[in-house]
């Protein structure tokens, strides 16, 4: 049982190693999120956190809590020395020799061990562990006449704070209270963390860790929130309501900018703005080539209020809306009522427009922690329990959203997707889950479209795409998703700093499985369409029509750029482009192809 008893975890924010406040301080990261944000610095990594403390009744399970806390912290500062390793090399060395005493201190130190007997003999829960052992450990220190151990005492506090932030899922906060237009910094921002972002309070943000490709990118480029990814030694550098500036297409990060630079940049800003407002005049202009080709555009929606935004571009259509905004932030599952509730104003919001809703897809970058009793940890979650994997196993979660996308299509046009399918069997089983939400909400009269909605898969492994031509058989549409079928296909984790550059959409053997998905679904006379990032991007537009794709979705801010490419194509050009790339074996010269073509329209 808890007890009623709180107490703060006086864990100090972590100093500045700056010497003193100096004026533009420039870091480079990934542009991972174009447009300029400058605005004061909210600190993720600083300030106090309210920790619970109470009696544990399960203090084995307790310890594995805290395992869990320590071994993901470990991870996080492995990660950040790989980060360091791009630094200079007085900095790396300095900043490796850092990180080295972290890693120790988690590995078994005093600290951890000091906990852990808490734990025990306590019955004391994590986080009121780490805060305990704490503060034995700094009055020991500060007693030590040696000045240079007394002051080690900082790195015993980053290394609490990390693991309280771990247990307490710190990161997990709503971004109240902010000034409008504040910049996020952080070590790392989760799909999580993106979540909560409100874009009118929001300017932008900037961490230590993140890929290009990941899905906290996935989710900036889908609020329009500039952000810079990777940007090793920033956190340490900023202190609360510092000026930032944060420059999402070259991919650099100002600390207290002198007003030179901020004018410079607020040009820049404009500009690309007054570049922004061109593209608006085009929301009512059909996406059709040169040659009268007409090309569908639809919008990929993470969150509801992204709708608005949606619409204001002239989307046709939602051609992905991922359901997860619903499972995360929450200890909870959501109820098929709230479901409902959410799909059904996407629905009527997008007016007539076919909204395709994708069944749950958690694991990997994505996970939701109100699912946490029925995921357990996996050696490697791409590979393990997720997307449609963890709804048939756990059917309850299938059959609640099957039964409030059922509801909702009473509404407007509503599709479902599946995510991650691999065989036909494993349509079969989601059929066959339908076929019982129908009946259940046929004998209760509720209504629902007739026909029913259509059901379609997801093309984001390498065996769905060679098995394209007989799982068409069993579905009513394919949705191509570029970002796994990349990942898995050079088994290359996007969100992974080491093998980052290893993911490469232009490889050969991702074409060929898009074109082979493509060809598969046109022989079957089922629509095609393509959700993931390279739908998004102007350089491969070309490309993905030359293949032979008509339907594309994309984050809605990008979606002007595209059609003002399409609008200047000619398709049959793009596929004589086409044909050319599948010919060739290396990925940097189809590259050059892709951009040659692009420079000549």
């Amino acid at each position: 049982m808890k007890t009623k008893t709180k107490r703060e975890a006086r864990i100090p924010s972590v100093p500045s190693l700056a010497l003193s406040v100096r004026e533009d301080l420039k870091y480079s990261g990934l542009g991972v999120s174009a447009g300029i944000a400058i605005g004061p610095a909210h600190v993720m990594e600083q300030g106090l956190i309210d920790v619970p403390e109470y009696i544990v009744t399960d203090v084995e399970e307790e310890l594995a809590r805290f395992d869990k806390a320590a071994k993901f912290s470990i991870k996080q500062v492995e990660k950040l020395r790989v980060k360091a390793s791009t630094l200079s090399e007085a900095a790396a060395e300095e900043l490796n020799y850092l990180l080295e005493a972290h890693l120790q201190m988690l590995a078994g130190s005093r600290l951890v061990r000091g906990v852990e007997k808490r734990i025990r003999s306590e019955k004391l829960n994590a986080e009121a562990a780490v805060q305990a052992e704490l503060s034995e450990i700094a009055h020991a220190f500060s007693e030590m006449e040696d000045s240079y151990l007394a002051s080690k005492i900082q790195d015993v506090r980053e290394v609490s704070a990390r693991l309280v932030r771990n247990l307490t899922k710190a990161g997990y906060q709503a971004f109240s209270g902010l000034v409008p237009g504040s910049i996020i910094i952080a070590e790392e921002i989760t799909p999580a963390d993106t979540a909560l972002m409100d874009p009118n309070i929001v300017g932008g943000f900037a961490s230590a860790l993140g890929g290009a490709e990941d899905h906290t990118t996935i989710m900036a480029r889908s609020l329009g929130l500039p952000a810079v990814l990777g940007v090793s030694g920033l956190v340490n550098q900023v202190r609360p309501g510092d000026m930032i500036v944060v420059d999402g297409v070259r991919g650099t990060v100002v600390v207290n900018p002198t007003e030179a630079t901020i004018a410079r940049f607020e040009r820049r800003r404009e500009a690309l703005f007054r570049r922004q407002r061109q593209l608006e005049r085009l929301r009512s202009v059909p996406a059709t080539t040169r040659d009268d080709m007409r090309i569908l555009l639809q919008c990929n929606l993470e969150l509801p209020y992204e709708l608005a935004l949606a619409r204001q571009v002239g989307a046709e259509g939602v051609g992905l809306l991922r359901s997860e905004f619903l499972y995360m932030n929450r200890d909870t599952l959501p109820s098929e009522d709230e479901q409902f509730v959410a799909f059904k104003e996407i629905v009527e919001g997008m007016e007539g427009h076919p909204v395709t809703v994708r069944t749950l897809d958690v694991g990997s970058d994505k996970l939701a922690y109100s699912l946490g009793e029925h995921i357990s940890p996996s050696t490697n979650p791409a590979l393990g329990l997720r997307a449609i994997r963890l709804s048939l196993k756990v059917r309850k979660l299938l059959e609640t959203q099957l039964a409030a996308m059922l509801r909702a299509s009473a509404h407007g046009e509503l599709r479902i997707l599946l995510p991650m399918i691999n065989s036909a069997s494993e349509i079969k089983r989601v059929q066959e889950a339908m076929d019982k939400v129908v009946r259940r909400l046929t004998r209760k009269r509720v209504a629902m479209s007739n026909p029913l909605p259509k059901l379609g898969i997801m093309i984001e492994t390498p065996g769905a795409a060679l098995a394209a031509d007989s799982l068409a058989k069993s579905c009513d549409y394919f949705s191509i998703g570029t970002n796994d079928l990349t990942m898995y296909t050079l088994a290359a984790d996007r969100g992974d700093e080491q093998v980052a550059h290893l993911y490469d959409p232009l490889h050969p053997a991702v074409l060929r499985l898009i074109k082979i998905s493509v060809e598969a679904g046109r022989s079957a006379g089922i629509p095609v369409n393509l959700c993931g990032e390279m739908a998004g991007d102007p350089r491969f537009t070309a490309l993905l029509l030359g293949l032979g794709l008509r339907d594309l979705s994309m984050a809605a801010p990008n979606l002007p750029r595209v059609k003002q490419r399409i609008l200047g194509l000619g398709i049959n050009d793009a596929e004589k482009r086409a044909e050319q790339i599948m010919e060739q074996t290396d990925s940097g010269v189809i590259a050059t192809l892709i951009d040659d073509f692009n420079a000549l329209d």
